[in-house]
């Protein structure tokens, strides 16, 4: 089960036309999310896994700079890098929400991070939208978290597209 903010955000996504297919970024209106909204981020898919292009101002604070541009995987400990590129990978791939779970040293408990995949106005899936759920009340933060360590990702919902498989033609491999 996870956060009422967590869910939200999942429910919201599914509630999207296309949602199964990877809904448009302009279907998605943030300010629906509410009290929710200081706790979003949007971000740019690169080869290295996400670039923010806006992050609320709880995110901003919790990592104690300005968001835009930076690299999401830079935010993470060097062991958790490859779980959290793979989390962005396979919510491309399956086309549906995929919920970490982190901890950082200098934060209470533990942190839901949910992200899902969108397309752009040219239909290229390469957006994503996410948001930051503490498990747990936190105070206001005067200094950085530090770099966060993923414990846990998990695909949320019955994967869209179909799994990939091998395909051979006169038995040569072809996909």
């Amino acid at each position: 089960m996870f956060h009422t903010g967590t869910q939200t955000l999942i429910d919201h996504w599914a509630a999207l036309p296309e949602a199964g297919r990877i809904p448009a970024r302009a279907d998605f209106e943030p300010m629906r999310m509410g009290r929710l909204v200081p706790q979003l981020f949007t971000a740019d898919r690169t080869a290295e896994g996400a670039a923010f292009r806006l992050a609320g101002g709880w995110i901003e604070t919790l990592h104690g700079r300005s968001m835009r541009g930076v690299s999401w995987l830079d935010l993470w400990a060097p062991e958790s890098r490859p779980l959290v590129a793979a989390a962005v990978i396979q919510t491309f791939r399956e086309a549906r929400p995929v919920v970490m779970v982190a901890e950082a040293a200098r934060l209470r408990g533990a942190l839901e991070i949910v992200i899902a995949p969108m397309r752009r106005p040219d239909g290229t899936p390469d957006r994503l939208i996410g948001l930051y759920q503490s498990v747990v009340a936190q105070e206001r933060r005067s200094e950085a978290v530090g770099p966060l360590t993923a414990r846990l990702s998990i695909g949320v919902g019955v994967p869209s597209r179909a799994p990939l498989t091998l395909a051979a033609l006169d038995g040569r491999r072809i996909a």
